[in-house]
């Protein structure tokens, strides 16, 4: 695929005519051609036949970045040096967000394209009317530089300025251009990027060594296929590690097999609330956005159209309450189906808030009993996150399988053949009572985590952490650290300043804690303290209510199924993990702590751990706090207890 709308050396662009450029960028452009984009395109080749003179290189016009949908106004290589350059025309100031922009693509660059993961890069902003030009130039470990802001009139200069700072070899052209550009979108950016068109193969990584998203997704559309021409009723589970993009696949499927003019309607359903909240107002957001440059929607008209593509769990289910027809939706994607409720907890929810008094399904169960009012042909696919069951009633994967082995004999079973128990428990009981009604596919079990794009053992070394595997944690930790950058504080203030100095760009940053941390109010950090999710994980810097103002916290059922660049986990005494004794499990209400004696509740505990400690992307702080030796409820000795433990596995 052709990334830049128009190339060229910049020998060549130099003697271009501009309305030779100008028509290879219109004829490229997507949309119809506004004036406004028409007049920008206009004035930045004409200060760019004056800025570049004298420069060798190559000049590369609307450079695409499919990760978040957008495209760099221009792209300079000269020598060793990349300059990512992002113009405002007429500007005469150098808006925030605009300069956060210039800094999110350079960035994006380096992690994702191949080609400069080991180059400099100068992320250069160009307010063409402002009087004056910012730059003090210093680089960051990764070999991005800070940003320089200038104008039309010293874009020259700071342009030659910069290249004298860049270090390493000369960039090669042909090998910079032919190089893999291996994306790890936030949930967020994957579910925006596909919605508008773009394939996963565009957003996802394709690693050798990592079952590739699309393959899953082919797998998938297969199965699919054959349920029609074979008009017979599929489920498929699809597995893998934290992070490894499950509902990424559950999001192409969806938008790319959700065709309503050729009566194909498919769905996404979540029982995670926080998350269907964020993605449908992220979608409606930006379906609005990009639509001014064509044909304008209305937000509200864009939400309604996004609650069709993805819908919460629960609303599904009752829907099917009303009406005995079958849904419109012949295939539906149950995304986290490990956390679909077993039977007690589904009966109990459905006569003390539904009023139904004779409801005797599991989730599952019911939820299969919906699809089977299909006729001919019904599809559904659960993506599992083994390890992940964070709340009392979650039935796990297995109350799916139960459901189709007792009570859906004409089912057919499709599995990953690279699984464990972890995934799927008893998986060997269920593939021998499925007998012939089940086959094995490679191909849906994603291998690799594509959320920790830094470091792909960071989901391994957190278990190893929780496990109390010593050994293994340590030796992961020393894999990880250079790229992964994990620090330990007993002070809240500087965890705070951590996380605003690692950050870059747009980088969204916020503070984690456990549900049960009843005792890090003192700090500030009221977890019973109700959050938006939408405002925290998708309003701007300006934003009390983001995250980014660290003044509310996030729990593990705000951020599962979600991620930030960087994290701070605040962590309580609630799990205290111990290099000498067990590991301690408890509840805080009214005054004390209670020890948590059963083992399932135990190990919920332990998975919002595990949920909180897998949500950065880039890296985290752990803040322990130092407790009150006057204060009962936070005993210092616990909390030592707790430190010394991270301190150990922390430390070489």
């Amino acid at each position: 695929m052709k990334r830049a709308y128009y190339s060229n050396d910049i020998s060549q662009f130099l003697v271009d005519s501009p309305s030779s450029v100008l028509g290879i960028l219109s004829t490229a452009h997507e949309f119809n051609l506004e004036e406004q984009q028409r007049n920008a395109w206009i004035k930045q080749i004409e200060i760019l036949q004056t800025s570049l003179q004298g420069i060798p290189g190559k000049v590369y016009f609307e450079y695409s970045i499919p990760r978040v949908g957008k495209r760099v106004d221009l792209i300079v290589i000269s020598g060793n040096a990349l300059f990512s350059i992002e113009f405002k025309v007429g500007s005469s100031q150098f808006d925030s967000y605009a300069a956060d922009q210039a800094m999110d693509y350079a960035l994006d660059l380096k992690n994702f394209h191949e080609g400069s993961h080991q180059i400099d890069i100068f992320p250069v902003l160009v307010a063409t009317e402002a009087t004056h030009t910012e730059a003090l130039p210093s680089r960051f470990d990764d070999g991005v530089w800070s940003l320089t802001k200038t104008n039309s009139q010293n874009l020259s200069i700071e342009l030659q300025t910069l290249k004298k700072n860049a270090k390493g070899p000369e960039i090669d052209l042909l090998k910079w251009e032919v190089s893999g550009y291996k994306p790890t979108p936030t949930i967020v950016e994957a579910a925006k990027a596909l919605y508008s068109g773009h394939q996963v193969e565009e957003i996802s990584r394709s690693d050798a060594g990592a079952t590739n998203l699309s393959i899953t997704s082919a797998a998938l559309k297969k199965t699919i296929d054959e349920s029609i021409s074979q008009k017979k009723k599929t489920i498929c589970l699809v597995t893998g590690v934290p992070g490894a993009g499950k509902t990424l696949v559950g999001l192409d499927l969806a938008t790319s097999w959700n065709n309503p003019a050729a009566n194909q309607h498919a769905v996404l359903l979540s029982g995670n609330g926080p998350l269907v909240e964020i993605l449908q107002e992220a979608l409606a957001k930006d379906e609005a956005n990009r639509s001014k440059a064509s044909s304008p929607v209305k937000l509200s008209a864009a939400r309604a159209k996004a609650k069709s593509f993805i819908q919460n769990i629960h609303h599904f289910r009752d829907e099917g309450l009303r009406t005995d027809a079958p849904p419109p939706e012949k295939v539906v994607i149950f995304d986290e189906a490990q956390r679909a409720w077993n039977k007690t907890q589904t009966t109990k929810f459905m006569k003390t808030k539904k009023g139904v008094a004779d409801f005797d399904h599991s989730e599952p169960e019911y939820l299969i009993k919906l699809m089977d009012r299909h006729a001919d042909w019904a599809v559904i696919i659960c993506l599992v996150g083994g390890g992940q069951e964070i709340n009392t009633g979650e039935a796990g994967i297995s109350e799916w399988l139960d459901a189709i082995h007792n009570k859906f004999p004409h089912w057919q079973v499709c599995l990953p053949s690279t699984t464990s128990s972890a995934d799927i428990p008893n998986i060997e009981k269920f593939v021998q009572a499925f007998s012939s009604r089940h086959h094995v596919d490679k191909n849906l079990h994603l291998t690799a985590s594509v959320r920790s794009f830094r470091s792909e053992r960071v989901s391994d070394f957190m278990s190893a952490l929780l496990d109390k595997d010593i050994a293994k944690a340590k030796a992961l930790y020393s894999e990880i650290k250079e790229k992964y950058p994990i620090k330990l504080t007993r002070s809240l203030e500087e965890a705070k300043l951590w996380l605003k100095e690692k950050s870059r760009g747009n980088e969204r940053y916020g503070i984690l804690a456990s549900s049960g941390a009843g005792r890090l109010k003192a700090h500030g950090l009221d977890v019973k303290s109700r959050i938006e999710p939408v405002n925290w994980f998708l309003n701007d810097k300006k934003d009390v209510r983001s995250s980014f103002f660290m003044e509310d916290v996030a729990t593990e059922f705000h951020v599962q199924g979600l991620e930030l660049d960087w994290t701070c986990v605040a962590w309580d005494i609630d799990f205290i993990l111990s290099l000498k004794k067990e590991t301690k499990f408890r509840s805080f209400a009214g005054t004390k702590w209670n020890n948590i004696k059963s083992s399932t509740d135990q190990s919920y505990l332990k998975n919002k751990y595990r949920v909180l400690l897998t949500r950065a992307r880039q890296g985290l702080v752990l803040f322990v706090p130092k407790g009150d030796p006057h204060d009962g409820t936070r005993p210092p000795g616990d909390y030592e207890e707790l430190f010394s433990y991270l301190q150990y596995i922390l430390n070489d």
